[in-house]
């Protein structure tokens, strides 16, 4: 992670809003993964929480005795934060592995393993901070992304990310870094939130498409999709209510490529296809050699 990044300002200066306006939708699917396991913690801490409106967000939906930090190295994220600050919502410069003493019920690392440099050494150190992690991972290793020459280095310039990550990847990292995973579903932001920007636009209904037939395709082959990992660093943790159900859930979405494979094949070639062929510099090209731009 290049530090200065976030410390001198120009963060900020690239992302104005710190992605605020993503935080009432990432914490409606933080919720709906508590819902599902049953799980109530009494201390949650964000690692990396920028601005902090998803522990705002939090903080005005679960249980008023629960207790929030969030930590950040960016000392303009944490100014923002102070609006937001009460009794039972703290936060702190700095980086929560530094907090030799600190222990939460659940962590939240959101969007955040892929700005880190050495993300193994990073993930370790948090495995002594609370039994249970939350992790949303976005999805950005796709065929249309490496397809596209800029695809990945866009998103390096804009957001600073300096991994990327396909399902199959993300959770063998967390494996390698000695966590359990308890869960792990896709969250569909390009399909649920509304955007203005055309190569977005012209891949949603694409998308919304594939993924109704199998959504490990459609998200190895068009991207815009992040993960959602809920797991535990205590190998011993009996069975949690509903793991069973959603692991058994698993295989049949997995396998919906066997009992449907031509169907998905020709799908998501004809998908591809398409958005090679429409990207957002091509369609501008093509309006403007046929003059329907001035």
């Amino acid at each position: 992670m290049d530090k200065e990044l976030y410390t001198d300002g120009r963060y900020l200066a690239i992302n104005p809003s710190w992605h605020s306006e993503e935080s009432a939708w990432k914490a409606q699917q933080i919720r709906r993964m508590l819902q599902q396991h049953a799980l109530m913690p009494a201390t949650i801490c964000e690692v990396g929480c920028g601005v902090g409106e998803v522990l705002n967000q939090l903080q005005m939906t679960m249980d008023p005795t629960c207790e929030f930090w969030g930590y950040d190295i960016s000392p303009q994220a944490i100014a923002l934060c102070q609006s937001r600050a009460n009794d039972r919502l703290h936060f702190i410069q700095g980086s929560a592995t530094d907090a030799p003493e600190a222990q939460y019920d659940l962590l939240l690392v959101l969007d955040v393993m892929e700005h880190v440099e050495d993300y193994y050494s990073f993930l370790r150190e948090l495995r002594s901070k609370g039994r249970h992690i939350m992790l949303h991972i976005p999805l950005e290793l796709s065929a249309q992304t490496v397809l596209r020459s800029q695809g990945l280095l866009r998103t390096q310039a804009a957001y600073g990310h300096l991994h990327y990550f396909t399902r199959e990847t993300a959770l063998q990292a967390l494996a390698n870094a000695g966590y359990t995973v308890v869960d792990a579903v896709y969250t569909r932001r390009a399909l649920e939130e509304p955007t203005r920007e055309l190569p977005r636009w012209l891949l949603h209904y694409p998308r919304a498409l594939l993924f109704a037939v199998n959504e490990h395709l459609a998200a190895r082959l068009l991207g815009g999709f992040s993960l959602l990992v809920l797991a535990t660093t205590d190998t011993t943790t009996d069975e949690w209510p509903g793991q069973k159900e959603r692991s058994t859930a698993s295989p049949r979405r997995a396998n919906r490529l066997h009992i449907r494979p031509l169907l998905a094949t020709l799908a998501g070639l004809t998908v591809l296809l398409a958005i090679t062929a429409l990207s957002a510099q091509a369609v501008r090209r093509i309006f403007t050699r046929r003059h329907w731009v001035e």
